[in-house]
């Protein structure tokens, strides 16, 4: 089942000899003119591209050695895997700084801060002791 008032499309990249020379929009879900509206609104990009999700995926294959491309280092148990990817995702987002997130403070002086912090989720950046030391209620 499709969410209702999902927006979504991919990015086709034609390449000749390893070069793109040419790049294609298409629309998934939703309408052309909402997507164009939610690009109108975005604070960090005015058009559809791949660039946050590779991103997003760079810093996953870094973190995680597991993924790492072409390396002796693969998973064989998916639960560890998956525990792994759970692991470096969660203490990236509360427990480490990204430079391109700071801020500047009360004083004018840089302030680093986590994604969590500038998504507004937390007040602070956590120690990795912190964070693993919390208590979780586990909801299932």
């Amino acid at each position: 089942m499709v969410q209702s008032g999902l927006q979504y499309a991919t990015v086709h990249k034609t390449r000749h000899k390893g070069r793109v020379v040419h790049v294609e929009v298409r629309v998934v879900c939703g309408q052309e003119e909402a997507i164009n509206a939610a690009l109108a609104a975005s604070p960090v990009s005015t058009m559809i591209n791949t660039a946050f999700v590779e991103r997003h995926h760079g810093t996953d294959r870094h973190r995680n050695g597991r993924k790492i491309r072409k390396s002796l280092g693969s998973s064989k148990d998916w639960q560890v895997h998956n525990a792994v990817t759970y692991f470096a995702m969660y203490s990236y987002n509360v427990c480490w700084s990204v430079r391109t997130l700071r801020r500047r403070g009360v004083e004018g002086q840089w302030e680093q801060q986590p994604p969590a912090m500038a998504a507004g989720l937390t007040d602070h950046m956590w120690s990795l002791a912190e964070w693993l030391t919390f208590p979780v209620v586990q909801l299932k």
